[in-house]
């Protein structure tokens, strides 16, 4: 603001010096020793000028960091608090792209458009009063004519915003591909369909190209009819002045400093629409993370202690995802006690992982509630809670939590939590992978390679149970794993029940469900008629099976 102010008053400070001094010179013969000081002080201004706009887009650019870094900060935090069914868990590409290359593109918003929106505020509105001051007349044009300009680039800009967030789609489709193409290769490469994916790379890239393309054509096209638009508007402030000055109804010296202050009542406007369309593109992935932002979060939690060694009920509990009202299961009713092994069981689809991300926290359940004791969940501090999980989802990545490039076997474990290399060690024992040559300093890439399917899988179920949590939330254990594997994670997992922990396991394989204590059957709601048995717990005492 304050830069603005001292910038209009430079402004105007100019026009009467350069239009005094060509006054001198053309009508009262005026040399250059009765011109050169003005002729200096012109000079001071434009270097002052220069200086002013190099300290505030030096500014600019420090807040526009700090700015970009709060905004990142703020979305990758919230994403990661609305847990697996946020951005972070279905649509990680998408994030990856907004908080990255997204966030870059505000640079312009942040360091330019912000900045120059403000000298268009004051340095019209302090060159209309000006010339208010010096010619009715030409205040009534500049004051007619102005607003022209932000009417066209709110024009212009409505129909830019539907070519940025389509050019945006695009840009979201071509990353999520890629991720997946990418984490695929080798088994694309395995049956000879990596060039066809290659094609289709090629074609969304094509469509980016040319939606971007779009955009430049409007940003150009726009600028175009600013420029035009503005220097139309000038034009009229020139022929009234010069048709008044030839008839002597204006003097010569205010006609001069008119036109030559006019122009810049209408600079700014002009470099505002500029600006705006070079930040577009920020803008509209900035409406994504506000969105992500914004997007409540569906257990807000509470601030009740967790109690110790308490078990787990599941009472009528029904999860469906808001964009999805006609999903969900049928109401789920259970008590998982410490010590036991909890099996939900069910068709795919019907809900168990949804059901394990109720009792995470990431989901509200539609009807029904989650107790810990007698605590309801929901009452719960749910970063206390989560703290005392280990939770194996489907498809668990391998990176550790400081995204390490090539994270240690002991980083991947450990995932930021400090763990002793002792629990680390134990756990890798438990799941058989210290005797498969798992040394702790062992370097892995971040996507895994190096390693087997069913090794992956048993690296996280030893990040899970490594720490002894109290409550165990494993999706599909023995998801990818033989026979000998499957024995040694089936036994890791009795083994954390025999410490006292509480285990709930969703299980497809038979082997797993004959040792669980208990098994609940998760069905859809619309499957329910065709269920013989409710989706309630059903005790297996003395026989594990079904």
């Amino acid at each position: 603001m304050v830069i603005g102010v001292i910038t209009a008053g430079l402004v105007i400070w100019q026009a009467r010096l350069l239009s005094g001094v060509i006054v001198d010179v053309t009508s009262e013969g005026a040399t250059w020793a009765n011109v050169s000081g003005a002729v200096g002080i012109l000079l001071g201004i434009f270097v002052l000028r220069g200086l002013l706009a190099w300290s505030a887009e030096a500014a600019a650019v420090r807040s526009s960091a700090r700015a970009k870094r709060e905004l990142r900060e703020a979305a990758l935090d919230h994403a990661l608090a609305l847990g697996p069914q946020g951005p972070a868990g279905r649509d990680p590409a998408d994030l990856s792209a907004l908080v990255t290359r997204g966030v870059d593109a505000l640079d312009s918003y942040f360091a330019r458009y912000l900045p120059q929106l403000v000298l268009a505020v004051i340095v019209p509105i302090a060159v209309l009063a000006t010339v208010l001051g010096q010619d009715l007349l030409s205040a009534f044009i500049i004051a007619v004519t102005l607003p022209l300009i932000p009417i066209f680039m709110i024009l212009i800009g409505l129909y830019t915003k539907r070519r940025v967030d389509r050019q945006w789609r695009t840009l979201s489709l071509l990353s999520g591909h890629f991720l997946d193409l990418v984490s695929g290769l080798p088994t694309l490469k395995i049956f000879g369909r990596a060039k066809t994916q290659a094609e289709a790379i090629d074609a969304i890239g094509d469509r980016y190209r040319s939606t971007t393309m779009s955009v430049l054509k409007i940003t150009f096209l726009s600028s175009l009819a600013l420029e035009l638009l503005a220097s139309l508007s000038v034009a009229l402030v020139a022929v009234s002045v010069g048709l008044r000055l030839a008839e002597d109804q204006i003097v010569y010296s205010v006609a001069l400093f008119i036109l030559v202050l006019a122009p810049e009542a209408y600079l700014p406007l002009r470099l505002v629409g500029q600006h705006f369309h070079a930040a577009a593109e920020g803008l509209g992935a900035a409406d994504r993370m506000l969105t992500i932002i914004e997007t409540p979060l569906p257990v807000a939690g509470g601030t009740r202690a967790l109690p110790q060694a308490a078990p787990i009920t599941v009472e009528g509990v029904v999860v469906r995802y808001p964009d999805r009202p006609e999903s969900g299961s049928a109401p789920v009713t259970f008590t998982a006690r410490p010590g036991t092994v909890t099996a939900l069981v069910g068709p795919s689809g019907g809900g168990k992982s949804s059901l394990l991300s109720a009792l995470l926290g990431y989901l509200a359940p539609s009807d029904g509630h989650v107790t810990v004791g007698d605590i309801d969940l929901s009452e719960l501090d749910l970063d206390q809670w989560r703290n005392s999980i280990g939770w194996l989802p489907q498809h668990p990545p391998i990176v550790d939590a400081h995204l390490d490039p090539e994270p240690t076997i002991y980083a991947c474990v450990d995932v930021g939590r400090g763990l002793a290399e002792d629990d680390v060690r134990a756990a890798l024992t438990a799941v058989g992978l210290l005797e498969e040559g798992a040394a702790l300093d062992r370097r892995l890439a971040a996507d895994g390679s190096g390693l087997s399917i069913g090794q992956r899988q048993r690296l996280a179920l030893a990040r899970a149970i490594a720490g002894r949590p109290q409550v165990l939330l494993l999706d599909e254990p023995t998801a990818s794993l033989d026979g000998d594997s499957e024995a040694r994670v089936i036994e890791a997992v009795q083994a954390a029940a025999r410490r006292g922990a509480v285990v709930i396991v969703v299980a497809h394989r038979p082997a797993l469900v004959d040792v669980s204590d208990q098994v609940v059957l998760v069905a859809p709601a619309a499957s329910q008629v065709a269920v013989p048995q409710p989706a309630a717990a059903v005790s297996l005492p003395g026989q594990r099976g079904w």
